[in-house]
């Protein structure tokens, strides 16, 4: 009877444990970054294919995470994706030329918009809309395309 009582606390003592990695786990590796989403700009993009591109979704610029995605809608009027995101107030300095992409983080990973600084004197601000864009590279649509073009050559 000791010896089952010992076990029995082994075992709670070790789901327990797991339990609390788990719990750190999830609370380091989920979406922390720099970005605070206080004192912000709005900027809008328009995009023909968007993707999986989803709300929260990080925008960045050389990599650094520099703003978020607040709104991704259909416009019927002009038949495209209208993206809204916010930046960072503290990068108030980019150039009104500049282009957005949709990228997606590694072979599989979730999609981002990245923005390529333009040359102008001229800088974004609040309500400025990105006229140079690059929609998202469709995955299926590419393999598509290689297989009946090797289907196309025999």
């Amino acid at each position: 009877m000791q010896q089952t009582r010992s076990v029995e606390l082994g075992t709670g003592l070790f789901v327990l444990l797991g339990m609390g990695a788990l719990f750190f786990l999830t609370t380091q590796t989920t979406g922390t970054d720099a970005f605070s989403g206080e004192n912000t700009y709005e900027v809008t993009a328009r995009f023909e294919n968007v993707g999986s591109l989803k709300n929260r979704a990080p925008v960045a610029m050389s990599g650094v995470t520099i703003g978020r995605v607040t709104g991704v809608r259909f416009d019927p009027e002009q038949l495209n994706a209208e993206v809204t995101f916010v930046i960072d107030q503290r990068y108030s300095m980019i150039p009104e030329d500049s282009d957005a992409s949709i990228l997606t983080a590694g072979l599989l990973g979730s999609q981002y918009i990245g923005l390529q600084p333009g040359g102008s004197d001229m800088y974004l601000e609040d309500g400025s809309e990105i006229q140079f864009t690059q929609s998202a590279v469709v995955l299926e649509n590419l393999i598509s395309k290689y297989l009946f073009s090797a289907g196309s050559n025999e």
